[in-house]
């Protein structure tokens, strides 16, 4: 007796405690159920849009490099503050090099960046962002380790090193987010794949016309593409079809849909996860609408707490002076309109907090000759003036 042949399936093995399990299913299921081979969190589209917006936000921050005073902090406005605003590489702008940093740090890094500093008879030169994969930190201690770069040995106030959710064990390592996204970042991939294959599938017609078997025109491709020409293909959009009675059956039929297969509210869901994960409002997902108030706490929040991390490795391994150190400005990134901004600088002004060019540069107008005196609310006179006003004076008094 011959061997009955089965159907084309597709093995998947799975060892459990000495015992083989395997499951079959057709090949147009597996096409749709798996999504073979491993996809890193850089190559998922949700995870990504939300650290490029992250990375694209801190990259836009101007650096300042600040001085402690006694009446308050300052700016200065030197090579040094240039160098690292400016073309902290010199094959980048701070840009490119922030957001190289911030991506590194949540993607390829598995939170941590490394730049090497270099300098040129003390004076800082270069900053060098070290490839991810060319590097490797090497623990001495729990508190203590050195780095391994393009087979150099380093120690850690030798290099920039940034790091993003530190490690329990080692602190001074980052940890990033790789193994809590990458479960939802699978999930995010099967969905993408069961939609790509569903709308690929030819298997979904939405009509079924029933013909007479014994027919001979059907026993044949060519037959049925006749019968089809013959008596349903019309020449104009609307025009019945004549078809005999006894010989042909038609019925509409509702396809399955991804509706169907609550595929939308699972990716919402798990779209929903990733920007709990990384701390963006689930809006710039595609999740919901705008929030104004959500955006600004974002900025006050997230992009601000990355931001402390970047500007104070910056202050304690670049800088010598203790009253000096870096502050990424924040200021252009909230959500305000113009009227808010002028209102603000308007009862700035009047009450002798701000000056006229300091108020057209908040609003991003060039200043003005004459209009750096501090102006008070009553007759807008200087503020050394205030006492020199008549009605100030007693009756007599002149």
């Amino acid at each position: 007796m011959a061997k009955k042949k089965r159907a084309r399936a597709e093995p998947i093995h799975k060892r459990e405690k000495g015992n083989i399990v395997s499951w079959l299913c057709s090949s147009d299921a597996y096409d749709i159920l798996t999504c073979n081979g491993y996809t890193s969190l850089s190559k998922n589209p949700e995870i990504l849009a939300g650290v490029d917006k992250i990375a694209n936000l801190i990259g836009s921050m101007t650096i300042h490099l600040m001085e402690n005073k006694d009446n308050g902090d300052i700016r200065i406005k030197n090579e040094l503050s240039r160098k690292i605003d400016i073309c902290p590489n010199k094959n980048m702008t701070r840009s490119g090099f922030i957001q190289w940093i911030v991506r590194t740090m949540f993607l390829e890094g598995n939170g941590n960046a490394v730049v090497i500093p270099t300098t040129n008879n003390g004076l800082l030169e270069d900053l060098l962002p070290v490839p991810p994969g060319n590097v490797t930190l090497i623990p001495e201690s729990t508190w203590n380790y050195h780095a391994q770069i393009f087979g150099s040995t380093y120690a850690p106030d030798e290099i920039l090193h940034f790091t993003l959710n530190p490690d329990p064990s080692y602190p001074w390592r980052g940890t990033g987010y790789k193994a809590v996204l990458s479960e939802v970042a699978g999930n995010l991939k099967q969905a993408s794949t069961t939609e790509r294959a569903f709308m690929r599938s030819k298997w979904k017609p939405s009509l079924i016309v029933k013909v007479d078997g014994m027919i001979d025109e059907f026993a044949s491709p060519e037959g049925r593409k006749r019968l089809l020409d013959d008596y349903i293909t019309t020449g104009e959009a609307g025009e019945p079809w004549m078809i005999p009675a006894e010989q042909f059956s038609v019925e509409q039929v509702k396809p399955l849909s991804l509706s169907d297969l609550a595929l939308s509210d699972m990716v919402q869901l798990d779209k929903k996860t990733v920007a709990s994960i990384l701390q963006v409002p689930s809006f710039l997902l595609g999740v919901g609408g705008f929030n104004r108030e959500e955006w600004n706490n974002f900025i006050n929040c997230r992009i601000m707490a990355i931001a402390q991390v970047i500007q104070q490795e910056l202050t304690r391994k670049i800088l010598i002076s203790p009253n000096w150190y870096f502050r990424l400005n924040p200021r252009s990134l909230y959500n305000y309109d113009l009227k808010d901004m002028a209102a603000i600088a308007d009862d700035q002004y009047v009450r002798g907090i701000m000056s006229g060019n300091e108020v057209r540069d908040w609003i991003s107008l060039p200043p003005r000759e004459g209009l750096d005196d501090l102006i008070i609310l009553e007759n807008y006179i200087p503020r050394g003036m205030i006492g020199d006003q008549k009605k100030l004076n007693p009756k007599g008094g002149e």
